[in-house]
């Protein structure tokens, strides 16, 4: 009788294996709904976010994906250097001069405008030309003649705005906007308001296209601002 007792009590007090899991998977499966819950949510949150970014017009540019042409078609944007056409085949231009014929570049630098290439290419080889002929006689008039096609012809591709490097090419277009945006009054006046917001807008618009570029100085650059993308997530762009 004790024994048939005993094994009562056993067979009502010890939980069976498959009690015992099914136990552990009730008391944690409020846990594991927590943490599925908490990382739906995330990912809804980030999800929202990338939605609204994408129809936000760009903090640098002030346009929307899909936009760009508006720049194309501005006035600032086409008085500028095209990088492009300097890219390309070069076109010259063939005008002919009392020392022969010279070959001018579409497009010059140094702030060279037409009328300082008439006076470079024309007055100037005439002026020297005359000159030496006056010293030394006129027997050597047709050589004279040959070596001044040659210097203007070499410092015409000097000139051109090909050749001309970054600071060159910044130069260039600095002074378009200035001679674009001034007034009749004062044809280059670099101070006026004008002038000083389309400037800043070509630095700010090279910039812009330049950094994400510049894959090696960003994280030179965070670590300069101190930021970090969490701190700042929707006010800069890191």
């Amino acid at each position: 009788m004790f024994k048939a007792f005993v094994s009562d009590s056993s067979r009502f007090t010890s939980p069976s294996t498959s009690s015992l899991l099914h136990t552990s998977a009730v008391l944690n499966a409020p846990r594991t709904t927590k943490k599925l819950t908490s990382k739906a949510k995330t990912e809804i949150k980030a999800e929202k976010w990338r939605r609204i970014n994408a129809n936000l017009p760009s903090p640098v540019f002030g346009t929307r994906k899909g936009e760009e042409s508006k720049w194309d078609k501005c006035y600032l944007a086409q008085i500028l250097v095209n990088e492009a056409e300097l890219s390309s085949p070069p076109q010259m231009t063939s005008i002919e001069l009392p020392v022969g014929t010279v070959q001018l570049p579409s497009q010059m630098g140094f702030g060279v405008t037409d009328t300082d290439a008439e006076k470079l290419f024309r007055r100037l080889p005439e002026l020297s030309l005359h000159t030496k002929g006056s010293n030394n006689g006129s027997e050597n008039e047709p050589f004279a003649g040959e070596r001044e096609n040659i210097k203007a012809n070499t410092f015409a591709k000097v000139l051109d705005l090909r050749n001309a490097d970054s600071d060159g090419i910044a130069y260039e277009n600095k002074r378009r906007i200035i001679v674009a945006f001034s007034t009749l009054e004062n044809q280059f006046d670099p101070g006026r308001t004008e002038v000083q917001a389309a400037i800043l807008t070509f630095r700010i618009r090279n910039l812009g296209n330049h950094f994400p570029r510049d894959l090696g100085n960003r994280l030179g650059l965070r670590k300069l601002l101190g930021l970090e993308r969490e701190s700042v997530e929707g006010e800069f762009i890191v």
